[in-house]
């Protein structure tokens, strides 16, 4: 291996699309890697599109040996997870790498820069926010992610620990085949509700997707405010992501859970969209959006995914919130597989030490298919 390690932070155009595209030199023989929609990342790092920027900072770095790119990271520091996680804490990720000496170099780089910035722990990978893409992809590397999940390289779990990171936290996903019908004392909890006059569970209705999702998105930052590594969505964030989903959005596949009236709890599930992006080698243009919109007014992929749910704080931990739960994915689970044929759903990513969501998720035939890790270290 020849030649020295040169760590340049990003700045120009060309730059950041040097950043972007790494990932596909890191990746090009890697048959379960999903090419993201390039437009999508810079839209991440972007300040000008990114509402997180609004309450975070951020720095990008590029890692080059004799003239070529090798690596990549960034490091952020968060106002909202100064406030409702810990003071000092700092994050990194957005983290490629070609080898031991290139990760060291940009881990010890980011850490630099959180240092600078007063912060007094690291953790990572998360890509930008929580609410992006978490944690290292440690088991699970044997089939494509799903939608919103990040896949990457084994050898990244060795070099992170190499530079000092320990465990924080694990996230889960889990696979289950949807056909599976639920056990009879979850079936009669399901079958009660029904017959409950003060429980309605509805579709949504994208006519009024604003709406909609501010209901949604205000149940969310209220049922997982005590979570570990929660930080509240923004009014600017909730409408960023609002947009975002709206394209993917099935209006049979998304409900909503009412008590006297009242939201109270809520379920997304969406196909599966790396089944439906995964020959675009991330570009739209010129004949990528087409494909995309066709693709879209179907639901034809092979998997769903449930990758938010959520039941209001002050329900939690009664027989009441269970049922709802329930209720949310028995109805869903019946369209997926009466009218759209699916028969593989994946849920998560759950912490894990969520109790309450770990029993939801490990339902009959269910498996942890994904762990990933966020890792920590105090600077």
């Amino acid at each position: 291996m020849s030649g020295e390690i040169s760590i340049k932070r990003v700045n120009s155009k060309a730059e950041r699309n040097a950043f972007v595209d790494f990932a596909w030199e890191i990746y090009a023989s890697d048959p379960h890697w999903v090419p993201p929609l390039k437009d999508e990342v810079h839209g991440l790092i972007d300040p000008k599109r990114n509402p997180w920027f609004g309450h975070g900072f951020a720095e990008f770095w590029l890692a080059e040996r004799d003239g070529k790119v090798v690596g990549r990271i960034s490091a952020q520091v968060d106002e909202l997870v100064q406030e409702h996680m810990s003071p000092g804490t700092g994050q990194w990720g957005m983290f490629e790498a070609k080898d031991d000496a290139v990760a060291a170099a940009l881990i010890k780089t980011a850490e630099e820069w959180l240092r600078e910035q007063r912060m007094t722990r690291a953790l990572g990978p998360i890509s930008i926010s929580i609410w992006d893409e978490p944690g290292l992809l440690i088991q699970g590397f044997g089939e494509p992610p799903m939608v919103m999940m990040g896949h990457h390289r084994p050898e990244y779990r060795g070099w992170i620990e190499g530079a000092g990171y320990d465990k924080a936290k694990d996230l889960f996903t889990f696979e289950l085949d949807i056909r599976i019908d639920m056990i009879p004392v979850i079936d009669r909890l399901i079958k009660s509700g029904e017959k409950n006059p003060r429980i309605r569970i509805r579709n949504v209705d994208k006519s009024k997707f604003d709406q909609e999702a501010a209901i949604i998105l205000d149940i969310l930052n209220d049922a997982w405010s005590d979570n570990w590594g929660f930080v509240p969505l923004t009014d600017d964030e909730i409408a960023y992501a609002g947009k975002k989903l709206k394209p993917i959005i099935v209006e049979d596949l998304v409900k909503i859970a009412e008590v006297d009236g009242e939201p109270v709890a809520f379920m997304i599930t969406i196909p599966d969209m790396n089944e439906m992006i995964r020959d675009l080698d991330g570009k739209l243009f010129p004949f990528g959006w087409a494909k995309l919109l066709w693709r879209l007014h179907k639901v034809a992929t092979r998997r769903v995914r449930v990758p938010l749910m959520g039941v209001r704080k002050s329900m939690q931990g009664g027989r009441l919130a269970s049922q709802l739960a329930f209720m949310l994915i028995e109805f869903t689970r019946r369209v997926c597989v009466n009218k759209y044929g699916i028969h593989v759903g994946e849920f998560g990513w759950v912490l894990e030490d969520n109790q309450g969501m770990m029993s939801i998720a490990q339902l009959p035939g269910a498996n942890i298919n994904h762990t990933y890790r966020i890792y920590e270290r105090a600077l």
